[in-house]
């Protein structure tokens, strides 16, 4: 393999822990708000942020694109506040990813919230336990095959990520150019060999991926 591929490696190993932790911190109020409200807006509100399960990547990117653009409202917006452009840079495709990667982190906490039981939020209120410490040391703790779950499935999609990285990000060797893409440049490149490497590493970690996401749903449904 190329130098340009390991700094691939390494770009792709910063946006999946950045992207990861981002939607952490999005989904997991997300996923507790739609575990428990009972609004009219839950369904949409809900189909909309799993829509990326069954939108093509390229289309979201697409629409990224003309949002992040010179003329989209995110680049008009960014231009009169004197920022850089988010289009063809790491920030945006750390944006794209959130956006991407959001079903698979939300799923695992979805259905992990909706199976606390209401006895054990009721006691902790009874023992004078506000909302933060509920989640803290009781939601939480109790979700906390699902929480894991949810990072190993969010890191793994972002790390296999290809259409949306392209459209939003394009081909920039050590800003936009991850694993993904640089396999397919070895292989436009008829370098099979580092294809093959990268390849095989794409599906050895996606592999360890899911049996940890599989081994941990196991342990969740043993100890309830």
């Amino acid at each position: 393999m190329t130098p340009q591929d390991w700094s691939a490696i390494a770009l792709t190993l910063r946006l999946a822990c950045i992207s990861t932790l981002l939607l952490l911190a999005l989904c997991i109020p997300c996923a507790w708000w739609l575990a428990r409200s009972r609004s009219r807006l839950r369904p949409f509100l809900e189909a909309g942020a799993m829509l990326p399960l069954v939108l093509p990547p390229t289309v979201l990117g697409f629409y990224l694109l003309l949002a992040f653009g010179p003329h989209g409202p995110v680049g008009r917006l960014t231009a009169s506040l004197g920022l850089p452009g988010l289009a063809f840079t790491f920030h945006g495709v750390v944006i794209a990813s959130v956006l991407y990667s959001l079903p698979f982190v939300l799923q695992p906490l979805l259905a992990s919230f909706r199976a606390v039981r209401q006895e054990e939020l009721e006691s902790a209120w009874l023992l004078g336990a506000g909302r933060w410490q509920r989640m803290r040391h009781v939601i939480l703790p109790s979700c906390r095959s699902g929480v894991l779950s949810a990072s190993c499935l969010g890191f793994a999609h972002t790390v296999g990520e290809f259409g949306v990285v392209l459209m939003i990000g394009g081909n920039i060797d050590g800003e936009t150019r991850v694993i993904s893409i640089a396999l397919y440049n070895q292989v436009e490149q008829a370098n099979y060999g580092a294809a093959h490497q990268l390849a095989l590493m794409l599906l050895l970690f996606s592999l360890a991926a899911l049996t940890a996401v599989y081994w941990l749903n196991a342990r969740q449904k043993k100890d309830g």
